[in-house]
């Protein structure tokens, strides 16, 4: 294989993302039987999504030494076992056993996004960077979508722990097929080239500081990674405990709420490279802000369609940003750095995901509501937004022409 297509490397890191969603989805999903077991809250799910960020920041800062000596395909497949690896703990199913499982499962999943940004960027036309990436990204709500329609199926016949291992081995079976890509995709590697993880760490961080456009982004990743989250981890177990909707159901509604997030990825990708992307990050921020006032607003005597309505929504703004910011971070990184750049953003990202869905089970504990949490997400969207608006040259790529 002496060539491979830009579609063909897109496809694989697509599949790559929708395995490693499974590390942060699968137990949020389950939570509801989860609890039943073992007595833990089910809104505990918040816990899960921060310990799952707070191991993928022991990962993320090493990830532009790792892609320079094994390369993208090896960060990759190493990333997806440790993802499975990480799954495969949950089944023993005590707190402690759930606790080292995120973290493992986020130690797995730090390096994935940086590790395809880097196979991506040099491979990828500019006026068409935000659609390669969007489309790439849509792995992430394609994932989300499996995981939603897939665990919950896989637990009624099998027992939660079933639906877990189901994913666990969907990880392995991509870090698979994979394989036949390396020779060609890793050629740029360069596996004798002096080892120095924690200088490389601090090269990649040191972005943030030295590039006001990347700190920006970052920030407003953040801003619109909250409502991400916590709807994919909460959006489910709101609908059963406060709407009183089976398991099942609120599980579909998920999973058409992340197809929204599929289709917004490609939609949002190529408006930004017919208009740029700060226009269309800043309309994507507000229509989160829009629908998570609208969770929050939402109660039991809703019907089931606005229900829908609400989480399509969400699905198509809060899950549909990331690939038109993605290839903004990789447009304005210093050169041969976007897997650093990246990295950098993810650990903002990742930092912030640790607390914020902890927050948000907090929230619900103290005040026996899920309306507190969903303001949240709105605030910290807005936060985000602000950013875009504020940030040195407005954060945004002007139009690309078109060819």
């Amino acid at each position: 294989m002496k060539h491979v297509s830009i579609w063909l490397v897109m496809l694989a890191l697509l599949g790559t993302h929708m395995a490693g969603m499974g590390a942060f989805l699968t137990v949020p999903v389950l939570a509801t039987r989860i609890s039943a077991e073992t007595g833990l809250p089910a809104s505990l799910a918040g816990v899960h999504t921060a310990l799952v960020y707070a191991g993928a920041l022991v990962s993320g800062p090493f990830t532009q030494g790792f892609l320079a000596r094994f390369g993208g395909i090896r960060v990759c497949q190493v990333g997806l076992c440790v993802i499975a690896a990480g799954l495969g703990l949950a089944v023993i199913g005590t707190p402690w056993a759930l606790l080292v499982s995120a973290l493992l499962a986020g130690v797995g999943h730090g390096p994935i996004t940086p590790a395809g940004s880097h196979l991506l960027y040099a491979r990828t036309p500019p006026h068409r960077r935000s659609l390669i990436f969007g489309l790439k990204q849509t792995g992430v709500p394609a994932g989300a979508m499996l995981v939603a329609g897939l665990a919950p199926l896989a637990a009624l016949a099998f027992g939660w722990r079933g639906g877990v291992l189901a994913m666990a081995v969907f990880s392995l079976v991509l870090a698979l097929a994979l394989q036949p890509l390396r020779a060609v995709l890793d050629a740029d590697r360069s596996p004798q080239a002096p080892s120095a993880p924690l200088a490389d760490a601090a090269r990649s961080m040191a972005l943030l500081r030295s590039q006001p456009q990347i700190r920006a982004l970052a920030i407003t990743s953040c801003g619109f990674g909250v409502a991400q989250f916590c709807f994919g981890s909460f959006f489910v177990v709101w609908q059963v405990q406060v709407l009183g909707l089976g398991l099942a159901q609120a599980g579909l509604h998920l999973a058409l709420a992340q197809g929204a997030g599929v289709i917004g990825r490609i939609l949002w990708a190529l408006c930004a490279d017919r208009f740029g992307a700060r226009p269309v990050l800043l309309g994507l921020g507000a229509v989160i802000i829009l629908a998570a006032l609208a969770l929050a607003a939402a109660g039991p005597g809703w019907p089931v369609w606005l229900v829908i309505a609400v989480g399509l929504l969400m699905g198509a703004s809060a899950v549909a940003w990331n690939g038109v910011l993605l290839a903004e971070i990789a447009r304005v990184a210093p050169a041969g750095q976007v897997g650093g750049a990246t990295a950098a953003m993810g650990v903002v990202f990742g930092a912030t995901m640790v607390v914020m869905p902890s927050l948000f089970t907090l929230l619900v504990g103290w005040t026996g509501s899920y309306v507190p949490g969903f303001v949240m997400c709105a605030m910290t969207a807005l936060i985000g937004l602000l950013s875009l608006v504020a940030g040195p040259g407005r954060g945004a790529a002007p139009p690309l022409p078109r060819r």
